[in-house]
């Protein structure tokens, strides 16, 4: 406690509140029916990337590095939607607006830590889309199981390092302000901006982790297609152009599926109304979990030849049931 008290001065005394108010959705009108509509993308995230999941895990012939990374990103994607969406309704559904000040840390570290590993996860699926196209030859001894084991594994360790340190540094600020959050779920921005002691260290944090977890990924990410492009005018045939590019349009329909809403919210800034932004910024959070799936159903050949056969087997399965049932 002195710590503390040094830190804010002699005639300031450190406050760490019992609870926060999540404030990011009042006062909006029909914001029930936003509520709804989330309710319903929550559920197609939950089933598609628990299909994504259970086809790379039963077809052995997708147990290649790339799919460890695509199963990661559909596993990421599953949680991330399930720490925030159903909090997200009962905060603003059933108006449980208060919401403790170890709860309000716990709620911020699963959130931030798997909307990271997505964008981390994306870079990975970019780091092997690269290798295939610029080096096809020495593709399978550069991109192994341990390699992309191992990259997913240090983001993990990094991304839980980041965001302990972003939410450790919260706990030494005092809230002699308020305790109203004004966002829709306990973020690190609205949070650390009510402290009425030194803000600076959660401020640098901010923004290092800002910049490593989305414009470092996404610059990595133009620099590789760049790449990609410039091993693509190489190859003589357009027929063969056209074919390796295919193997690059489910990635770059994810990674535009997750920055470009974000770079949007941000380029507007101050531009648009708060309650406006409010939404746009929660949109961002919870459509790439329901898209991705979709998209790798539909834009892999893989993944999509395999739900074919799981579809098959099950209806097969059902009429061998049925002859059975009829024959006893």
């Amino acid at each position: 406690m002195n710590f503390f008290n040094s830190a804010l001065g002699r005639n300031i005394t450190f406050v760490r509140p019992a609870y926060f108010i999540i404030s990011g959705f009042s006062g909006i009108p029909n914001i029930k029916y936003y509520y709804i509509f989330l309710f319903f993308v929550y559920i197609v995230s939950v089933v598609g990337n628990t299909v994504v999941m259970a086809v790379i895990y039963l077809d052995h012939n997708l147990r290649t590095p790339k799919y460890i990374a695509v199963f990661n990103l559909a596993f990421v994607d599953l949680m991330g939607s399930s720490a925030l969406v159903p909090k997200l309704l009962d905060v603003f559904m059933f108006n449980h607006q208060y919401i403790s000040y170890n709860d309000c840390l716990s709620f911020m570290f699963f959130c931030f830590t798997f909307i990271s590993m997505q964008s981390l996860t994306l870079v990975a699926l970019s780091v092997d889309r690269l290798i295939a196209i610029i080096d096809p030859l020495h593709y399978h001894m550069k991109v192994t199981h341990k390699f992309m084991l191992c990259l997913i594994t240090f983001f993990w360790i990094f991304v839980n390092f980041l965001i302990l340190t972003a939410v450790g540094l919260l706990t030494r600020l005092s809230f002699c302000k308020s305790v109203v959050i004004n966002s829709y779920y306990c973020d690190h921005g609205p949070m650390y901006r009510l402290g009425c002691n030194d803000v600076t260290p959660s401020q640098v944090i901010s923004g290092l982790s800002i910049a490593i977890i989305l414009w470092i990924p996404l610059l990595f990410i133009i620099g590789s297609y760049c790449a990609i492009g410039y091993a693509l005018l190489k190859i003589s045939t357009v027929s063969e152009r056209m074919k390796a590019f295919k193997t690059c349009t489910a990635h770059l329909s994810l990674v535009a599926v997750f920055f470009l809403p974000i770079l949007i919210t941000f380029s507007t800034g101050s531009k648009i109304h708060p309650n406006i932004r409010i939404i746009n910024l929660s949109l961002t959070s919870v459509f790439p979990p329901m898209l991705d799936p979709i998209i790798y159903v539909l834009q892999t050949k893989e993944i999509k030849e395999s739900v074919k056969k799981v579809l098959k087997w099950k209806k097969q399965v059902q009429i061998s049931v049925i002859s059975k049932y009829y024959i006893s």
